[in-house]
């Protein structure tokens, strides 16, 4: 794994670090009463939402730099690929053509009017 494949798990970290600090600042503001508690045995899920709801705008804002840097790196990583497939698909073509092309030049060539015909034979 190289240096330029962490950036996901760098973004990703510090996300997961982010939510975890919005995490036990409410439940510290829960277990002190300044943010209502949830109902009944509801006060995990409680806590977790106001998290979550709080960590999102919170990782948009301060995550900029390294979600620019993961977004490249999923670029380079998607035009490679699709690169790959191009060198594949242009390899098989060319060994499929050179296979073919014999059999094209013996075999003989049906009109498109009789195909048609007989594809309404048919129907």
């Amino acid at each position: 794994m190289s240096l330029k494949s962490s950036a996901t798990f760098r973004y990703t970290g510090m996300r997961l670090g982010i939510f975890a600090g919005c995490f036990l600042v409410m439940w510290a503001l829960v277990y002190f009463r300044v943010v209502p508690a949830g109902l009944g045995a509801s006060n995990l899920f409680w806590v977790v939402l106001l998290a979550l709801i709080v960590s999102a705008p919170l990782s948009f804002v301060l995550l900029r730099k390294q979600r620019e840097a993961m977004a490249v790196q999923v670029a380079e990583r998607v035009d490679r690929a699709k690169e790959r497939l191009a060198a594949s698909q242009s390899q098989e073509d060319a060994s499929s053509a050179e296979s073919s092309a014999p059999a094209e030049s013996t075999a003989p060539a049906a009109s498109p009017a009789s195909a048609q015909d007989g594809s309404r034979a048919g129907a």
